[in-house]
């Protein structure tokens, strides 16, 4: 696949999708280009914002078999990725597949189970495998995961552990949509619209999974010159530095933030990457991969305000197209 075949593909993806998203363009598309790079998504927000709806009209876009798991206080990691259970009939244990084999993965709520349950997904984030009673079984491919969270200060959240958030690709905030587009929701809900048949809205089936291995095939053929590796770099060593910051970013912060970059090239039509690809990508990817001082926080800087800083710091390198 080619790059421009690869930007036309995104676009119909992304306008498909954008049909019942209304007002959430730039979610949408983050969303989709970390689906694209082989990564997962984090959207935090506050209830009622459309994050389970994006989900789920993706599934149907994208042509990929769809799970949701509502995570609980009592949720156990069985419940996530499955277990034996004995079969009378058969006279031996049986395993019965956990909502986890699947393509798509939707954690809802993510931050309302326990560490022990969050943790269930730690090796198939990773390793896209999932290992009970000693027996590891490979997932479906494609295999995406995209959680959902209230934001920490909600009442009955637990926070994510740091190692589980690393294996996010980005993590996004959903934000209330203008007031414009909030009136055509109601005047969408007004004439029928019910968020529960999304069939009443006729979506195209925009993709397949065996295009989306296509379209992250076709991002190994996106050139990365050594100009925009240095850049990457500093970047990340400079989350490490910086003055707030307690922890930095991993070289799994880098890696990613390579993959997004690759990826956005992609979206422009181009078989490069530049500097510009690595900005606009740099805060989805690195915010929640940086840990404050507890005097920034006390301050209000924020991580985006870390990353803003690094960006303005780092030496833009030249690169030829």
């Amino acid at each position: 696949m080619h790059v421009t075949e690869f930007r036309d593909r995104f676009a119909y993806i992304k306008r498909e999708t954008e049909r019942v998203l209304l007002g959430q363009e730039e979610i949408v598309g983050s969303t989709l280009l970390a689906i694209l790079a082989g990564g997962h998504v984090l959207i935090e927000g506050v209830p009622g914002l459309g994050k389970t709806l994006l989900v789920r009209t993706l599934a149907h876009v994208l042509g990929c078999t769809f799970r949701r798991i509502q995570f609980t206080p009592d949720l156990m990691p069985s419940d996530v990725t499955g277990g034996n259970v004995f079969n009378p009939k058969e006279d031996r244990f049986v395993f019965h597949q956990g909502p986890v084999f699947t393509q798509l993965l939707l954690a809802d709520e993510i931050n309302r189970a326990p560490a022990k349950t969050q943790s269930a997904l730690l090796e198939a984030m990773q390793d896209l495998a999932v290992t009970t009673d000693g027996v590891t079984r490979a997932l479906p491919q494609p295999f995406f995961v995209i959680a959902t969270q209230n934001p920490i200060e909600s009442q009955g959240t637990y926070p994510l552990p740091e190692a589980q958030l690393d294996r996010f690709l980005m993590k996004l905030h959903v934000k209330h949509p203008p007031p414009a587009v909030e009136k055509i929701i109601l005047r969408n809900h007004a004439q029928g619209f019910q968020p529960a048949h999304l069939e009443s809205m006729q979506l195209a089936k925009a993709a397949s999974a065996e295009d989306i291995m296509a379209m992250r095939h076709a991002l190994y053929s996106v050139r990365v010159d050594d100009g925009v590796l240095e850049y990457i770099t500093e970047i990340v060593n400079k989350s490490r530095t910086h003055r707030s910051v307690y922890l930095g970013a991993s070289p799994r912060g880098s890696i990613g933030l390579l993959s997004a970059a690759r990826a956005h090239a992609a979206t422009e039509g181009r078989d490069f990457v530049v500097p510009d690809d690595v900005k606009a990508l740099a805060g989805p990817v690195l915010r929640h991969r940086v840990i404050l001082h507890p005097d920034a926080e006390i301050e209000g800087i924020s991580t985006d305000d870390c990353v803003e800083e690094i960006l303005r710091e780092a030496k833009v390198p030249r690169t030829a197209a």
